[in-house]
């Protein structure tokens, strides 16, 4: 294994942002092609970026697990089944389930992967409008609470708890901002930059995207974008009212609400959302 090649794959992945997992080859038993501690490396795109199994396991298989692990957010470790069948190049695959793979190879024995997901960091980013919002100041709290790294674009906010960041340049170019695909984004705006601060957005893939506003504001601003050639697809995504219902009536539990949509897009759970205006 080149240690500094592998190192420079890791670094450029999380430099970027993306997910990625590392399967390491921890132990083998019978014939094997390979050496434990061999890694390879699978990107969040489900790509084989790094290393190689010499063929004692298929590369689908690998990366289906992989995948899992970085779903789920946790290790995993998987066996290796490898059944000897004269004249192959390369492991094919039998069959394959949460902690096994079957395939057939030039040798017989067994493999056992340990599966690792790398995550970037998960960040809630507030986009406000200066001045005190009791919806963000309670925003900032639970995100923090639950160990999102919470990012605030606003000139002047009123808080009651730092954010982890804090972008307070009233001229700031929000599609200059670092966002990555796993970056949660809501906007406070008030109605005043909704449409400016959407378009912006739009340009990003960008995991969730709420606007706090009535069901009535919503619908105006889907069809001010819409008006000005934004992607029907941002658009059509776009979260607004902001928010699991959950019949939230004050900032906090609007927050709350907030918080619970976030969460339940994070893993992929399904929440029924607030109700849109007329004509939605």
């Amino acid at each position: 294994m080149n240690q500094s090649e592998f190192a420079k794959v890791m670094g450029e992945l999380a430099e970027r942002g993306e997910p990625f997992a590392v399967a390491t080859l921890v132990k083998t038993e019978g014939q094997s092609l390979v050496r434990a501690g061999s890694k390879v490396v699978v990107s969040g795109a489900g790509q084989v970026v790094y290393g190689t199994f010499r063929g004692a396991c298929p590369e689908p298989a690998i990366v289906s697990s992989a995948k899992k692990a970085m779903g789920a957010g946790v290790p995993r470790t998987v066996r290796v089944y490898l059944e000897r069948v004269e004249g192959l190049d390369a492991a094919v695959l039998k069959s394959q389930n949460e902690e096994e793979i079957h395939a057939e190879a030039a040798v017989g024995g067994t493999l056992d992967l340990y599966i690792e997901p790398f995550l970037p960091p998960q960040r809630l980013i507030l986009v406000g409008q200066g001045g005190k919002d009791d919806v963000e100041d309670a925003l900032v709290k639970l995100g923090r609470g639950l160990d999102f790294e919470v990012v605030v674009i606003d000139h002047s906010p009123v808080l009651s708890e730092e954010p982890d960041r804090l972008v307070s340049d009233p001229a700031f170019d929000l599609s200059k901002f670092d966002f990555s695909p796993s970056d949660s984004v809501v906007v406070l705006t008030k109605g005043e930059r909704d449409a400016d601060v959407l378009r912006a957005l739009a340009k990003f893939k960008l995991r969730y995207v709420a606007l706090v506003a009535s069901a009535r504001r919503a619908e105006e601003d889907r069809a001010k974008l819409k008006g000005i050639g934004v992607d029907e697809g941002f658009v059509s995504a776009l979260r607004s009212p902001a928010g699991a219902d959950v019949g939230a009536m004050t900032p906090a539990e609007i927050a709350l609400s907030i918080m619970a949509e976030v969460v339940a897009v994070k893993y992929g759970k399904k929440v029924p959302g607030k109700a849109r205006g007329p004509g939605s």
